[in-house]
Parts: structure tokens; C-alpha cells; sequence
């Protein structure tokens, strides 16, 4: 069975202000935890740079495979990063999971 990689993406505001103590610790954590999770490859953190939407930030990361991905979502981390810190802390997100096209 052929395995295709997922990129996972979400681009997200914050309830804190861009830029604030609040805002930079909410990312240092986000890649801090998520990053542990071991199926997770090459976690990055984006800060929006462009006018053209308005979202805030963005986490990026790449899974192996399918199982690696529903891996992911099952962590004790994760789930603990978004009952605890996403819903109290994002006022709203668009979420991207792509894999390679023709894959």
C-alpha cells in the first residue's frame, strides 16, 4: 500500500492581541507541545505578513500517512492543547489538509 503524506495546516486569530505576551506564548506552546507528538514532522509557526487575508497566524505540520494523521488528532496532546488552550484562546480558524496532488 502506497503511503501519502498530509500536510496539515491551520491559520487562526487569537482572542489576545497580535503581537502581545499572551499572543507569543500561545505560539511558543503550540509549538512546543504539538511538535512532541511523534508522528508530527516539520512543525512550523507563521506569522501573516500579507494584507490579502486577515488571518493572524498559522501552524504547519506534515504526517507520514493517513493513520499518522488520525494519530495525531487522538494524542493526548493534542486534545488536551485544544480543550485547554485553542478553545479558550482562538476566536476563529480555517483549517487545510492536503496531500500531493496526483499522490
Amino acid at each position: 500500500m502506497e503511503q501519502t503524506s498530509i500536510q496539515h495546516m491551520v491559520i487562526f486569530n487569537l482572542k489576545h492581541e497580535a503581537g502581545s505576551e499572551a499572543a507569543e506564548q500561545f505560539l511558543r506552546d503550540g509549538e512546543r507541545l504539538l511538535s512532541s507528538i511523534p508522528v508530527v514532522n516539520r512543525f512550523s509557526v507563521f506569522k501573516q505578513v500579507s494584507p490579502k487575508n486577515d488571518y493572524d497566524y498559522g501552524f504547519s505540520m506534515i504526517f507520514n500517512s493517513q493513520a499518522d494523521y488520525e494519530a495525531y488528532n487522538a494524542h493526548p496532546v493534542h486534545v488536551d492543547f485544544v480543550d485547554n488552550r485553542w478553545v479558550p484562546e482562538v476566536s476563529r480558524f480555517l483549517e487545510i489538509d492536503f496531500k500531493a496532488y496526483g499522490a
